[in-house]
């Protein structure tokens, strides 16, 4: 079903553009600008209590599936670095980068598991997101923890900002769903309509 309702044609130059590469591409630029606005308004605190950078990816992840939503995963922390660091500031940090991209890697993997069941009956994505969000921050706080001893994060350190997180993943629990839910739902209308 998502992949009829992804797929369009672009008749003037007679290749075949999908529709899941514009969106892909989009939700990777979300994933740059969200950060960037949370930053702007609440300040480097509002970062790790609302992990803009995120929903885009859970999104991704639930629509995407597996392979697509690994690459909006990992590609959305490192263009956000290249494109932050070019302008003085990166975001992430290079230090922290690595970890991001494989906690968001997680993100997308594990939702996209759920992309099928997702496409079935839309309600899936409550559970491809909370299972996400646990996977992904476990596999942060492992991470930190198998190698505090030559990097800048230590697993206290880091289950510190996982605990300030909480209200973001609550926040995103709801939302993510309810925008997949929605996408979902005029997704199988367009398919209908053709």
């Amino acid at each position: 079903m998502f992949e009829n309702a992804l797929t369009i044609r672009n008749v003037s130059y007679g290749k075949k553009i999908t529709l899941k590469a514009f969106v892909s591409t989009f939700l990777i630029a979300l994933a740059v600008a969200l950060p960037q606005v949370v930053h702007m308004a609440l300040g480097q605190p509002g970062g790790v209590k609302w992990l803009p950078m995120y929903l885009p990816v859970l999104i991704g992840g639930c629509l995407m599936g597996v392979k697509l939503g690994s690459v909006i995963g990992v590609l959305s922390p490192l263009v956000s670095f290249f494109i932050t660091s070019a302008m003085g500031n990166p975001m992430p940090m290079a230090a922290r980068l690595p970890f991001m991209m494989l906690e968001l890697a997680v993100f997308a993997m594990v939702s996209g598991l759920f992309t099928k069941k997702i496409s079935e009956n839309g309600t899936w994505a409550f559970a491809a997101v909370i299972l996400a969000q646990i996977c992904g921050r476990g596999i942060f706080l492992g991470a930190a923890a198998l190698t505090e001893s030559f990097t800048p994060f230590t697993a206290k350190m880091i289950w510190g900002q996982i605990q300030t997180g909480f209200t973001g993943l609550a926040l995103q629990a709801v939302l993510a769903p309810v925008i997949i839910i929605v996408t979902r739902k005029l997704l199988i209308k367009e398919d209908q309509n053709d």
